[in-house]
């Protein structure tokens, strides 16, 4: 059988490209398919990947104008030939759903979400910060991506969703029912320390939906130390709010992040993610998560038993979880657990059983 992969763009490292480097691990054959994409980011992510890249690839400045581009990846991702290839895997949060395969293949798209953008508009732009101007400008562009999405909803044979709250998403915006598969956590990445410092963590993009935000306003209240591990453009607006007793590391090496995974007294995730993998990250060094109750939290984290969920997204709910989770012996063998049914062995074995279970059903014509 000839597989291929699809990724909707390779000019940034998250978590759905870490789906992507396990996916080719998996199916280590398989050509990936992707808009575009960074030299720098697949020598590191997939040595030994063929990657094909689309048109879009000669366009000018991608680096910092890729996201600007977004009118022209439905037509790119459509004008691909995956006629030669059986079975097509799809590792998406907007576009890769919609390519064209052969009548009687069959394409799995692994959905992280259904685009934000065009589904959730008004929250994404208050999330990225857009002035009312460019809202006006973009809505009516959002819209007609919105209505591509919608018609290329029925070109997968099945779904696969990253989390519970995932698969509600797909089922509201493209009425299908996806089975839950949750991605991978880099476990060995991780091993407790001896000991534990006085600080709490953030691991996080320092964008806006993120609410990091929120953790400084909490640990300005509290008056405990905060550790900051992450960059983006709101890093300096934070730093301005920030008291003297919150620092901000930047954009740290891996292993430096493990170091103050399993060092930190818990890790806070104050944003909504689709699934997240820093509470898991955290357990797998040791450390209980204080997350947010909303996405991928609900998956991820068990109230009182390897983190806190606090039910708003307010300083007064964040620092009540920060000050009842001071008071919990955590037990590290249970936090390192509970990753470990989240490793990568666990995701190619659900991968590999969700793919059969869609490979054994009536393949439907692509649209």
């Amino acid at each position: 059988m000839k597989v291929a992969l699809v990724h909707d763009y390779l000019y940034q490292y998250g978590g759905a490209e870490r789906v992507l480097a396990a996916l080719h691990r998996l199916f280590p054959d398989a050509p990936v398919y992707t808009t575009i994409a960074d030299p720098e980011l697949v020598a590191s992510l997939l040595p030994t990947a063929e990657i094909r890249t689309s048109w879009m690839q000669r366009l000018p400045a991608l680096r910092r104008h890729h996201r600007k581009y977004f009118m022209f990846y439905p037509s790119a991702v459509e004008q691909w030939d995956l006629s030669a290839f059986d079975l097509v895997v799809s590792n998406s949060s907007a576009f890769g759903k919609g390519v064209r395969t052969r009548p009687d293949a069959c394409h799995v798209c692994y959905c992280h979400t259904p685009m934000r953008f065009g589904w959730e508009f008004a929250r994404y732009a208050a999330r990225e910060e857009w002035r009312a101007p460019t809202r006006l400008l973009l809505r009516p562009l959002v819209e007609h991506v919105r209505r591509w999405d919608v018609r290329t909803a029925r070109r997968p044979t099945g779904y696969l969703a990253n989390s519970t709250a995932g698969a509600r998403k797909i089922a509201r915006c493209y009425g299908a029912n996806a089975a839950v598969v949750h991605p991978p956590v880099e476990v060995d990445r991780f091993c407790p320390a001896p000991t534990t410092d006085d600080f709490h963590l953030v691991v996080a993009r320092l964008v806006g939906y993120k609410r990091v935000d929120l953790a400084v306003e909490a640990f300005n209240r509290l008056g405990r130390p905060l550790v900051v591990i992450g960059d983006g453009p709101a890093r300096a607006s934070l730093e301005r709010i920030a008291a003297p007793h919150i620092r901000f590391l930047g954009r740290v090496s891996d292993a430096e992040v493990a170091r103050h995974y399993a060092r930190c007294r818990a890790l806070i995730i104050p944003g909504e993610e689709d699934f997240g993998l820093t509470p898991l990250e955290a357990n797998a060094a040791g450390r209980p998560a204080i997350a947010f109750g909303a996405g991928g939290a609900l998956d991820t984290v068990q109230h009182g038993v390897t983190g806190m969920l606090f039910p708003e997204q307010t300083t007064a709910a964040l620092a009540a979880a920060v000050t009842a989770s001071d008071a919990i012996a955590w037990n590290t063998d249970r936090l390192r657990s509970h990753a470990g049914g989240f490793s990568e062995a666990r995701f190619r074995e659900r991968m590999t059983g969700a793919i059969d279970a869609v490979l054994s059903r009536v393949r439907p014509l692509s649209a």
